[in-house]
């Protein structure tokens, strides 16, 4: 109410949210409808804690705005990306449908210009899904501007698919859902970000570079020519679907840790089986796979795990236990060249001895500089509201 008496007088109404990125245990990969953004399977994610990466969106309103106009990173963008007015037309559309038709003169004017401005506290388009991280804060920001409570993740969807996971925390399916209208197709928290408190991620970031094919279009010309993707979607994810929800029900790391890596090799062999082949992973990803397989089989079980998206950076599963000497067998097998001190970011990792043993068995031929950092991480929550307004990403005057 506060807002829009604000925005009523040409004052701005502003609002501001964070919103965490995700990353898939069971690959999203294919289209079924390219228009609603509705997926060939289900998919299934870990919502990754919002200290290390997040996307923090501030959105505002006024009578006095002439356009709607949208900051990334401090650069002006293109508003008009079909994208983004799909989620602001559903958004408008959605308060519309709450006010009943009439215009409530206690809420927000949905004719009112809005200034959005957004930044990643991580590189874009680095393969750390910045795309879902930005939708899911983009749309949470425009709900809490118009005073939305509804289920959000079907609006996030309409702008990149993952979105729709990174508007809970934890774990979280998205249902592929039935209806030709994709209003069955959305996000379920499986469980609560509290439920593996042992769980952490290592991000190994080998690269800050744009990928080769955008997903958006590789994954379409997977639809079209991957006989595999086809089975892929039909026989294997439902069967792989409930038993993830089952391994991360019981917290069984092993059972966890072997289906990611399982599935994060199929949705590479439906890149590879795409005609013309799609090549996400480098011969650096293929080093990280083989350093985790000796690594394991020197335990004699899956102590780590790793998933790699659309792109060359992997994503690393261990339970707590784990962390520091895995990162010191990973420092080993890719010396840091310049930034010793910066290698390690996020939660502190302790230090560990690595045996002559392991040593011999594990690294085995390292390649210095190969890995650019390594962000230590574990599951979070969902979008937060960011209540001080100190921390808003425009000014009084609704510009950056």
């Amino acid at each position: 109410v506060a807002a829009a008496m604000a925005a009523e007088r040409g004052l701005v109404a502003m609002a501001t949210c964070t919103a965490p990125v995700n990353i898939a245990v069971i690959k999203y990969w294919g289209k079924r409808d390219t228009d609603l953004i509705l997926p060939i399977n289900s998919s299934l994610s870990v919502t990754l804690h919002q200290d290390q990466l997040k996307t923090t969106t501030t959105a505002a309103a006024s009578r006095d705005f002439t356009e709607d106009r949208l900051w990334l990173n401090g650069e002006e963008a293109d508003v008009g990306h079909p994208r983004v007015q799909a989620c602001l037309r559903e958004v408008r559309r959605l308060a519309r449908k709450r006010r009943g038709g009439g215009e409530d003169t206690a809420a927000l004017s949905l004719s009112y210009k809005i200034h959005i401005a957004s930044e990643n506290n991580f590189p874009t388009a680095a393969g750390l899904a910045s795309s879902a991280a930005g939708y899911a804060c983009l749309v949470s920001v425009l709900a809490r501007l118009y005073g939305l409570e509804e289920e959000l993740s079907e609006v996030a969807r309409r702008g990149s698919g993952s979105a729709c996971r990174s508007m809970f925390g934890g774990f979280v399916q998205w249902q592929r859902g039935e209806r030709p209208d994709g209003t069955d197709s959305l996000a379920l928290q499986v469980a609560p970000e509290t439920h593996w408190p042992e769980l952490r991620v290592l991000v190994l970031v080998v690269s800050g570079e744009k990928k080769p094919v955008a997903s958006t279009v590789g994954m379409q010309t997977s639809v079209e020519t991957s006989p595999l993707l086809k089975h892929r979607a039909e026989v294997v994810v439902p069967e792989r679907l409930a038993q993830m929800m089952r391994h991360i029900r019981e917290r069984d790391f092993e059972g966890f840790g072997q289906l990611a890596m399982r599935d994060s090799n199929q949705f590479h062999a439906t890149c590879l089986d795409t005609f013309p082949p799609i090549f996400y992973l480098t011969d650096l990803s293929r080093h990280i796979i083989a350093l985790a397989h000796r690594y394991n089989a020197h335990h004699g079980h899956t102590k780590v795990a790793y998933t790699f998206d659309a792109g060359p950076n992997a994503v690393i599963f261990a339970l707590a236990d784990t962390v520091a000497e895995f990162v010191e067998v990973v420092r080993r097998s890719f010396p840091p060249t310049t930034n010793g001190d910066q290698f390690v970011r996020g939660l502190p990792v302790g230090s560990a001895a690595l045996s002559q043993e392991l040593l011999a068995a594990v690294v085995t031929e390292p390649v210095p500089g190969a890995v650019q950092f390594i962000l230590h991480t574990k599951p979070g929550p969902g979008p937060q509201l960011v209540d001080d307004p100190s921390q808003h990403l425009l000014g009084a005057d609704g510009l950056p």
